[in-house]
């Protein structure tokens, strides 16, 4: 085979490797339902899941841990400083937290809260 067939041929195989790797999947997906509330949450939990839920803070019960409820149980969450960002909430406050399901090894689940926003 020529230099120049070669050369051809590595390029093109390098163009349909980047090609490649620049795909993304970008429509709807499959897969478990997220839990709809923290009874389902605590009845169930499976470390990571993505979850949305609105509610209120109830107390704070730690370095930016805080007590959360929906109306159906209580669950602990995890909210940074930054995410809080020095708002003022209190238990009266209706709040949307959209975060991950923390499920450590004989310890009850909390959630790691990524976004807090107040909801009317």
């Amino acid at each position: 085979m020529s230099l120049h067939r070669t050369l051809i041929v590595f390029l093109a195989a390098c163009a349909a490797l980047a090609g490649s790797a620049q795909a993304q999947y970008v429509g709807p997906t499959t897969g478990p339902a997220a839990p709809a509330n923290v009874a389902a949450i605590l009845k169930n939990p499976v470390d990571d899941q993505a979850v949305v839920l609105r509610g209120n803070l109830l107390r704070k019960v730690g370095n930016e841990k805080y007590t959360f409820s929906d109306g159906t149980a209580e669950i602990r969450v995890d909210i940074d400083d930054k995410v809080f960002m020095n708002r003022k909430i209190d238990a009266k406050t209706r709040v949307e937290i959209r975060g991950e399901v923390e499920k450590d090894f004989m310890e009850s689940p909390e959630i790691d809260v990524d976004v807090l926003t107040v909801v009317p």
